[in-house]
């Protein structure tokens, strides 16, 4: 194994600035810009609206078109309820492998990179590499897009972006899509022998979730066999759920939550047309009952999906670099969809297993670090020749 000291030292440093989303990441934000800057590279936040979070990118290099992005979220999932071994925000090393969490969704992308930066100042690139860090990735991809705009506006257009999702060094060229929602039923209370006067919201409730359910099995039964994948079709699910006080009282209030994971070429707003209409007319059903009943809705969470191109200039470059022939598809949603609604071209490719994403005792092999390792600088010899 070739020696990956600066990229171990490098993950041990993000990994230790615990940027759970809930969490500010500006600790983690001031030590990268700190290091960069060092180096005489100047970096640029882009805040979120509380001025509490703060994407940051980066371009090493000359200020020239033809470059390539790395991409890669700097907030984690939570650890409370799971049961670690170790702690983690320390890495731990045992066995071929580092355990903490981030290691492989996804600090080591971004460590590997800044590791390298020396390197990258030292080849004499041709063209840049921009280094994109984003926030809240993790609650709905939200922090992104601001930035997506700035590199638009300001830098010189790159050829390529890399979102570094753990994807064991494999090219990916698609994702599915994403939107949530949070639905909140208001209904009429009385006691339970009074149906006739109450209006249920936990039953108004379970006809939405039905109807959820019933577009989800429609677009399973009319699914593309040959569609990459899987499962082939735009999926929803309804995954937390409550309403009711007491068995013999209607129930006043009832909530859920629902996902949406939208296969390319399947509409977002259509999907999300044909719930709200649904719901609307549920809604006049029980105000014909009670006029204070009511259906709210609250979309948290709206990210495109990344289609596949056979003109993929993101996705040949990787294949070049990692000598692969084919690229993949992948059911869960990331940024690089984002990045493509901008213009850019995109492609996944980063160190790392998706297994290990949000479980207790992540870990990354060694292996895969050096693997990432390598490409990275492969790629600097590219943009340098």
């Amino acid at each position: 194994m070739n020696d990956i000291t600066p990229q171990l030292e490098w993950i041990e440093r993000l990994v230790a600035f615990d940027t759970t989303s809930h969490k500010s990441n500006l600790a983690l934000i001031e030590d990268v810009e700190a290091y960069l800057h060092g180096h005489g590279v100047e970096a640029f936040r882009v805040y979120d609206d509380e001025g509490g979070k703060a994407n940051l990118y980066a371009l090493v290099g000359p200020s020239v078109e033809g470059g390539v992005v790395l991409s890669g979220h700097t907030d984690v999932v939570p650890v409370e309820g799971q049961d670690w071994a170790t702690d983690p925000f320390t890495v731990a090393q045992k066995d071929g492998r580092l355990y903490g969490r981030g290691v492989a969704d996804m600090k080591s992308f971004s460590a590997i990179g800044l590791s390298l930066v020396p390197e990258m100042l030292s080849a004499g690139l041709k063209r840049p590499i921009i280094f994109a860090l984003s926030y809240d990735e993790e609650i709905g991809l939200l922090g992104a897009p601001r930035m997506i705009a700035e590199i638009a506006e300001r830098l010189p257009k790159p050829s390529a972006v890399i979102v570094g999702e753990p994807t064991n060094m494999k090219v990916i060229d698609g994702h599915k899509g994403m939107a949530s929602f949070a639905v909140r039923v208001t209904g009429y209370t009385t006691h339970s022998s009074q149906t006739d006067r109450g209006v249920s919201a936990v039953e108004a409730a379970a006809k939405l979730v039905t109807k959820i359910s019933e577009m989800r099995e429609r677009r399973a039964a009319a699914a593309d066999p040959s569609s990459p994948f899987v499962p082939p079709y735009s999926t929803m699910t309804v995954n937390v759920m409550h309403g009711g006080t007491q068995l013999n009282i209607m129930a006043g209030e009832a909530a859920f939550q629902w996902d949406l994971r939208v296969v390319p070429g399947d509409s977002r707003e259509d999907i999300i047309a044909e719930f709200t209409d649904y719901a609307r007319g549920v809604e006049a059903e029980m105000r014909a009952k009670a006029p204070g009943c009511r259906i709210e809705i609250e979309q948290m969470t709206n990210a495109p999906s990344l289609a596949p191109h056979a003109d993929n200039p993101a996705a040949d470059l990787a294949k070049a670099i990692t000598g692969l022939n084919s690229t993949d598809v992948v059911p869960y949603g990331a940024e690089a969809g984002q990045f493509q609604e901008a213009g850019f071209s995109v492609v996944i490719c980063g160190p790392g297993s998706i297994d290990q994403a949000h479980q207790p005792d992540e870990f990354i092999t060694l292996e895969q670090v050096e693997e990432g390792t390598v490409f990275i600088r492969r790629l600097i010899e590219r943009l340098s020749a």
